[in-house]
């Protein structure tokens, strides 16, 4: 081939990439390098514009310095990281909708459940509508047809009627998604607490039959169940310890995981962090010292970071259900002075306390169906089906089925959501926020990103919005490291 028409031939072939490489180049590349160079400059839009030729100035760390000095950075990391507890619901209910909507072994997983949820969903949607004012034929009629069209247009289409319903949410613009929800948790009109008021007008009755019982049994219920999952916890890091498949790294960070909903209760006793740390960390050191001498097993090494992958993906589960649990134990002594006034239903986007849980039952509602429902549906049907017919000759259950075949080899494509997942997280939330709190009520729902645009494009500091933006993207990095040191481990095995 010749000179020319090899260059001819290039030629082509970057005239075809220069849009690409163009827009790469304009919206990537050169923001990139200017964010970077801003973040050491004193760049303020009120003193460096086209009507104010003031120099820039260059100040190295300032920027970063006054950041992490500013206390709303370090809420608005706070009300970043609370968000993110809502992950592993997240993967759950996507895994969860994936299962219903797959066919393992020519059969059909947990349909029992499935008729139970759907159901449970038709009723209530039948009584919030009653309660708005619906009249009960119209009810009747609009559920009835619903629910007859949806089971035969599923079972003329062999399931792609349920997989299209499942992810339909995908398809709406996010932004009309947040006013919809906007509406729905409206505390004076929303459908939601249209439906929560009766509920809880049952609950106060009942509190008010006998407020001792709610009084002291919930939080003891709710403690019982949390020692059970910490006694659990800690026996399994025992068996794990002595088997050589846990570190200190992974011990450490159990105890973190445990210490976190303990100094959530101890704050709201009045007593002091470290001492939840403190007492974690003994708990933590008291498992090594005892069984730093025992032998370990022939042929096996323990190295720091050993199982730490599998103790950070278990606490993503046992954080929220003992913080779930913490917050059971702190509400029952409260109920019953509420029941006897009555409880409201909350004030759910203007209470601090009820803002960001809104946000996480949004955010929760659209992942179910979401892209993650997707690869898992993907996954499922790569599973090879002699596992499950091996698995059945030998008499094993649903149970032992999902854990010892179905959840193992979809170990990648949880690895792959939980980082996608994480990177997401960290650098979302501006959208809702914007839409439906304006990062209110007293920041509660302000998270990094929307800290970057405030501080960016409301007050005008481009400079310290963009070291803003930096800390953001180590932080984004570093977790993302952790994932692939440690959660990839996990999932090739």
């Amino acid at each position: 081939m010749s000179t020319e028409s090899s260059r001819r031939r290039w030629l082509t072939g970057m005239a075809f990439l220069l849009p690409n490489i163009a827009g790469f180049l304009a919206f990537t590349l050169v923001p990139l390098v200017l964010s970077f160079g801003m973040a050491f400059t004193d760049w303020d839009m009120l003193r460096h514009n086209m009507f104010r030729h003031e120099p820039l100035s260059f100040t190295g760390l300032e920027n970063f310095v006054r950041l992490f000095r500013d206390p709303q950075f370090w809420r608005d990391l706070g009300n970043t990281m609370f968000l993110l507890l809502g992950l592993p619901f997240a993967i759950a209910g996507s895994l969860g909708a994936a299962l219903l909507l797959t066919k393992i072994n020519g059969r059909r997983q947990a349909v029992g459940p499935a008729l139970v949820v759907a159901t449970l969903m038709l009723v209530a949607s039948g009584l919030v509508l009653l309660r708005g004012g619906m009249a009960e034929q119209g009810v009747w009629c609009l559920f009835g047809t619903l629910a007859a069209s949806v089971l035969v247009a599923g079972v003329l289409s062999g399931g792609t009627v349920y997989r299209t319903l499942f992810y339909l949410p995908n398809f709406t613009a996010g932004v009309a998604t947040y006013v919809l929800w906007k509406k729905l948790y409206n505390p004076h009109t929303g459908p939601i607490n249209f439906g929560l008021a009766s509920l809880l007008d049952g609950v106060s009755s009942v509190v008010r039959t006998d407020p001792r019982v709610v009084g002291y049994g919930l939080p003891v219920l709710c403690g019982a169940v949390a020692v059970l999952l910490v006694l659990w916890q800690l026996r399994r890091l025992w068996r794990r310890w002595d088997d050589a498949d846990t570190g200190t790294a992974a011990i450490v960070a159990a105890a973190l995981t445990l210490a976190i909903p303990l100094a959530l209760l101890t704050s709201w006793q009045g007593w002091s962090l470290p001492v939840a740390v403190g007492v974690a960390a003994l708990g933590a050191a008291t498992i090594i010292v005892s069984t730093l001498r025992r032998p370990r097993p022939w042929g096996k090494t323990r190295t720091l970071d050993t199982g730490l992958g599998t103790e950070l993906g278990l606490a993503l589960v046992l954080i929220p259900v003992l913080t779930l649990l913490v917050g059971g134990i702190i509400l029952g002594p409260i109920l019953p002075a509420q029941a006897a006034v009555g409880i409201d239903p909350p004030n759910w986007l203007g209470d601090y306390g009820w803002a960001k849980p809104a946000l996480m039952i949004m955010a929760l509602w659209a992942a179910i169906g979401s892209n993650n429902m997707i690869l898992y549906l993907a996954g499922l049907s790569n599973i090879p089906p002699e596992l499950y017919e091996a698995a059945d000759m030998d008499g094993a259950s649903p149970g032992q089925r999902f854990w010892h075949i179905t959840w193992p080899q979809l170990a990648p494509v949880t690895f792959f959501i939980a980082v996608m997942g994480v990177i997401n997280g960290m650098q979302g939330g501006f959208d809702m926020a914007r839409t439906m709190t304006a990062g209110g009520p007293a920041g509660a729902t302000t998270t990094l990103s929307y800290l970057i645009f405030i501080e960016g494009f409301e007050t005008g500091r481009l400079g310290y919005a963009s070291a803003a933006a930096w800390v953001l993207f180590v932080l984004v990095f570093v977790f993302s490291l952790l994932n692939f040191r440690f959660g990839n481990r996990d999932a090739n095995d």
